[in-house]
């Protein structure tokens, strides 16, 4: 009698790449495979003239055309344009990292993060500038560097409108709006908005400050503080506002500065609903809810809201009078 031996029959069907050995059940998908080693890309995209290897690849391409997303995501809801897109981002939610690196033993989602970070070990940078001629790991990080010479700036803040060339720039900007602090000081309990705000608070529970300034030897937390001290002596202002031509020494002026011209004043206070140009107004303002005073005259102990009030209120002290100190000064 005869016996039907699947695995025999499995072996008898199938077919081997001569390039890799990669295995295949069916003559007609290793002919789609072969054209990975040919470079074989016969299927055109009539509207932006893409080539692929697969009529399926050129289907899932045409989706960017299109805009259609048929594949949704069952925990989040988030939709995408290829089933194998789905299934990457669904990691996020599995914790799944399938891909690991044979050096250090570290787990990535996906294959081309992997291949991305073993250029770590070797020291690979294949990805070069043809406008500055920098070289980079990854094909991403180029793309992104590349927007420091077109000005591009594909992400908007809905809030307020203002552009960035980095999504992670967009989404830690939008905490301004949020008021979200996800990063807290485990040694006081302090929370910030963003990670390196964070490590320059760290600091101070360490006393550290290991950058120095070699013009006075002022100490700095961060080597981007000692930076922005340096324009004291150099009188360097490098931020310009294309409104009306003002410079300043720190972007973070500069952007403040900007409001003025715009009139937007993204600061509200959650007690009276008052908005502010900058988060520093606010501060000051929400100490009328508050009652705090935590600037105190030392040698009379009165305490005030304001640094400056503070300021003024001891040239009463020094037996000057505020129009005496603006003329000697």
């Amino acid at each position: 009698m005869y016996t039907f031996d699947m695995e025999d029959h499995r072996a008898k069907r199938s077919h081997h790449c001569p390039h890799c050995e990669e295995i295949f059940p069916f003559l007609s998908k290793l002919k789609i495979h072969l054209q990975i080693h040919t470079g074989e890309k016969p299927y055109s995209c009539t509207d932006c003239g893409t080539r692929f290897t697969t009529s399926r690849a050129l289907t899932v391409h045409q989706r960017v055309h299109t805009g259609e997303k048929p594949y949704s995501c069952s925990d989040c809801g988030k939709s995408f344009s290829g089933l194998g897109h789905l299934k990457r981002h669904q990691r996020i939610h599995t914790g799944e990292k399938p891909y690991s690196c044979s050096d250090c033993g570290k787990s990535f989602s996906q294959q081309s993060s992997l291949n991305s970070h073993k250029h770590i070990h070797t020291g690979e940078k294949p990805y070069y500038c043809s406008d500055c001629g920098k070289c980079f790991t990854a094909s991403f990080e180029l793309k992104v560097h590349q927007r420091t010479h077109t000005g591009e700036k594909p992400y908007y803040c809905s809030d307020c409108g203002m552009s960035f060339s980095q999504q992670s720039s967009l989404k830690s900007h939008q905490r301004i709006h949020t008021g979200e602090k996800p990063y807290s000081c485990s040694d006081c309990g302090k929370s910030f908005s963003h990670q390196s705000s964070l490590k320059s608070h760290q600091h101070i529970h360490k006393a550290e400050k290991p950058y120095s300034c070699s013009d006075c030897g002022k100490y700095f937390t961060t080597s981007a503080e000692v930076k922005v001290h340096k324009r004291t002596h150099t009188g360097e202002k490098p931020y310009c506002c294309s409104d009306c031509g003002k410079s300043f020494s720190q972007q973070s002026n500069l952007k403040t500065h900007k409001l003025i011209h715009t009139g937007d004043k993204p600061f509200s206070c959650s007690d009276c609903v008052k908005c502010f140009t900058t988060s520093s107004e606010l501060k000051v303002h929400q100490r009328t809810h508050t009652g705090e005073k935590p600037y105190s005259c030392s040698d009379c102990g009165k305490s005030f809201s304001q640094q400056s009030n503070l300021i003024t209120h001891q040239r009463i002290h020094k037996g000057k009078k505020p129009h005496q100190f603006s003329q000697a000064s």
